[in-house]
């Protein structure tokens, strides 16, 4: 059964491994670079780990436990890696980099006394393995317990409580699932080294029970088949909705009219050009978006020097007056600002009363509230009579501000 469910366990991770490797290619950054790392590793580990393998590679190099020692090494990888790519998740980078240092440098060191006390029992004249049916052996039982304790309890119990912390506040709903079934796959892994505890214990004590290879091939198959598309269901999990995709992309091509007039203004805000491109938006239409939605953030923040009190009553009453709800009151106001401080921004005209910070409007509903919101905004800056309302009647810009008159506009 451990034969089958290994496999198992290899054969996901080489795919989840070239799948995030190819993201990575794509859009690299520190959180995916560490799960290309530990997807590596595990699925190279998880692989020797495959008995027949295992004997094969002790038989040839004539080193017991060597695949033992190897597959350990790969379950340490990817449990540093899920670690580091949650503290970058998480922390700051300087702050995530301190802390990913100080785990690295611990696991290395644990590591090194572990092949140190493999080494010694290579000089036993009966071999031993690594196992606990040899646990009676001061030296496995070291090693087991660094293993246990340092490369699982001392991992998963952070990873989990890091996932399920993060996972409350994260706005993005696929990063919020696959940080909650991370989880979950490390809290399987803690009944792994439970397990293995347990069974160490009762070797100690003279007993002599069965069955742990059969119960740990299972904890290892479901805590490395969870924390697999944990890690990787951000990238993969909105592909399973077609509709998701093509709302996110209608949304990313609604935005275009205001994102573009405020990367015309600010041109530095535009990180990533090939976004231009229609078919590589499309296919990262999360990416797409994500980064629509923050350049157009970064570009109201970078106008607000420009942003007049003034336009606020010019365009309440226009919307007024047309009967608008609060909520569309809101958007079309937001709406004239940008288009009233895009014109101040190309006439080099600041505001002479600039609107105070804490009047920017924080939606409700996380990420997705955001892009609605935005969405709002931009349909109203493209199509509103009352922002065309509000440029005509606001006396802000003086006759010599610019020397074309439907700059920001994006009707023109």
């Amino acid at each position: 059964m451990d034969t089958a469910l290994y496999t198992f366990c290899a054969i996901a991770g080489w795919t989840a491994l070239g799948y995030v490797v190819r993201l990575q290619r794509q859009h690299p950054s520190h959180a995916r670079r560490a799960i290309c790392l530990g997807l590596g590793a595990f699925a190279a580990g998880i692989t020797v780990a495959i008995p027949p393998i295992a004997t094969a590679i002790d038989q040839v190099t004539g080193l017991p436990n060597l695949a033992k020692v190897m597959a350990h090494a790969g379950a340490l990888t990817i449990y540093a890696n899920a670690e580091i790519m949650l503290l970058h998740f998480a922390l700051p980078t300087a702050a995530a980099a301190a802390r990913a240092r100080r785990w690295i440098w611990v696991t290395a060191g644990a590591f090194v006394i572990m092949v140190g006390l493999f080494a010694y029992t290579l000089t036993y004249d009966d071999p031993v393995r690594l196992t606990v049916e040899y646990a009676t052996d001061p030296v496995v039982t070291a090693y087991l317990l660094i293993f246990l304790l340092l490369g699982l309890f001392a991992y998963c119990i952070d990873i989990a409580r890091l996932c399920w912390s993060y996972a409350k506040i994260c706005g993005r709903p696929w990063l919020r699932r696959g940080l909650r079934i991370t989880a979950v796959g490390a809290a399987f892994a803690l009944l792994y080294s439970t397990n293995k505890i347990g069974y160490l214990v009762a070797y100690w004590a003279g007993y002599q029970p069965a069955g742990e290879r059969q119960i740990a091939a299972v904890l290892v198959t479901i805590a490395a088949l969870l924390i697999t598309i944990g890690l990787t269901m951000p990238a993969w999990g909105p592909t399973l909705k077609i509709s998701r995709r093509w709302e996110d992309y209608h949304s990313y091509r609604r935005l275009e009219p205001l994102w573009r007039d405020l990367v015309a203004a600010f041109p530095e805000l535009e990180l990533d050009p090939t976004l231009r491109r229609p078919l590589t938006a499309a296919r990262g239409t999360d990416y797409a978006l994500t980064r629509r939605v923050a350049e157009i953030r970064d570009g109201r923040l970078a106008l607000r020097p420009y942003m007049d009190v003034s336009v606020t009553a010019l365009a309440e009453r226009f919307a007024e007056q047309a009967g608008l709800t609060a909520e569309e009151r809101q958007s079309v106001a937001e709406a004239a600002h940008l288009a009233c401080a895009l014109r101040r921004h190309d006439a080099g005209l600041p505001a002479t009363d600039p609107q105070p910070a804490n009047e920017l409007h924080r939606p409700d509903g996380g990420y997705a509230g955001e892009v609605a919101w935005l969405t709002l905004i931009t349909d109203a800056y493209v199509h509103s009579p009352m922002v065309a309302q509000t440029l005509a009647a606001s006396r802000e810009l003086t006759t010599d501000a610019s020397s074309d008159p439907t700059a920001g506009d994006a009707r023109r």
